[in-house]
């Protein structure tokens, strides 16, 4: 729990082992989720399948080494939070344990939920986005209030629970109209 100890100062700053691990894990989610959001987008043109598949992201031992980099990022705050806070150590590893299982419980739903609707895993990259951008600012010094971020990602969220309710019922999109050009309407002094 030494983390919080302050290592060097920056302008002012003073950098602690948990600065530096939120920057990074901030940094490392924002390319992360800039590189995948480019991926569907752009998509993969001139790039054999097996060039892709050699990628560091796409090997076995990489997406286990994101994961654990992850883990340890999205963590560090809550055990921090937990240690100063919970007074009993075997509540704070069961409280640990059961959200593991929740969380290996509901990936596999989730994910399928996710591969059946392309809007939420562009939503869910926004919201990886939003979040490694929080984690750089918390590491920097800049506190972000974690309600303006909930309220954000919980109206998303709610926008696209419409979207998809409508889409369901089998609702047009929106359709928009071309952009208003005088010359093109009818009488516009033109002969």
């Amino acid at each position: 729990m030494r983390l919080t100890v302050p290592l060097f100062s920056v302008f002012g700053h003073a950098v602690s082992g948990r600065d530096l691990i939120l920057v990074a894990g901030g940094m490392f989610l924002l390319m992360k989720a800039t590189t995948e959001i480019h991926h569907r987008l752009e998509g993969t043109e001139g790039k054999t399948e097996d060039a892709g598949k050699a990628r560091w992201g796409s090997s076995f031992a990489g997406v286990i080494t994101q994961i654990i980099l992850l883990d340890v990022v999205f963590s560090l705050d809550s055990v921090i939070t937990a240690v100063g806070v919970a007074e009993h150590v075997p509540v704070m590893v069961i409280a640990i344990v059961i959200a593991v299982g929740v969380m290996m419980l509901s990936a596999e739903p989730l994910g399928a939920f996710v591969l059946r609707h392309p809007t939420v895993k562009m939503l869910a990259l926004s919201f990886l986005l939003l979040i490694g951008m929080s984690l750089v600012a918390e590491g920097v010094g800049h506190h972000v209030p974690k309600g303006y971020i909930y309220f954000a990602m919980g109206f998303s969220v709610l926008v696209e629970m419409l979207n998809l309710r409508a889409k369901k019922k089998g609702e047009t999109p929106l359709a928009l109209r071309a952009p208003y050009h005088p010359a093109d309407q009818p009488g516009s002094g033109e002969s």
